[in-house]
């Protein structure tokens, strides 16, 4: 069973602070509505079950790709990432869609610790997760010869519609 390796109280509590760092966050933005991210909270067992990351080098070879369609997700994205030890304080989670702050309303290559790609408009980020799992496969057909894995990441999506 996968929860074995986290105590199950340690993931109740990680969810419900997830919960409550995004209510926290879309009542002070005055923007948005936190109910995906307060509903989603349970991915916090796979981020940390399947996700392979290293928060001291956000650059290395085994990184987080995060794309999305729908913007609300995102606060719960730089939460997950704060907890997970990037650098990204409580006080940037608390300054999310302020100006200025790593927590905009959209993530930004470059910008915040932990993201990989700037999708802009909504709806990019599907497209470009289709481009990132397309990307594999030609990848992997092109180098995993002879029984040899060199490929064998995954891409992982969430598609949300939003009314």
């Amino acid at each position: 069973m996968l929860i074995n390796k986290i105590d199950k109280h340690k993931i109740d509590l990680a969810v419900n602070t997830l919960r409550m760092l995004s209510a926290d966050a879309f009542e002070k933005a005055q923007s948005g509505h936190p109910g995906l991210p307060m509903g989603f909270a349970g991915v916090f067992v796979l981020w940390m079950q399947f996700l392979r990351f290293n928060p001291k080098d956000p650059s290395g070879k085994i990184r987080i790709d995060s794309s999305s369609l729908c913007r609300a997700w995102f606060h719960l994205l730089y939460s997950l990432l704060h907890l997970s030890g990037y650098d990204l304080p409580l006080e940037e989670i608390k300054q999310f869609r302020q100006f200025g702050s790593k927590t905009p309303g959209h993530p930004e290559y470059r910008h915040t610790p932990g993201v990989e790609v700037t999708t802009g408009p909504l709806g990019q980020g599907f497209v470009n997760g289709v481009g990132m799992a397309l990307a594999e496969r030609v990848l992997a057909d092109r180098f995993n010869k002879d029984g040899r894995a060199i490929i064998d990441h995954h891409i992982y999506g969430v598609v949300v519609t939003e009314n």
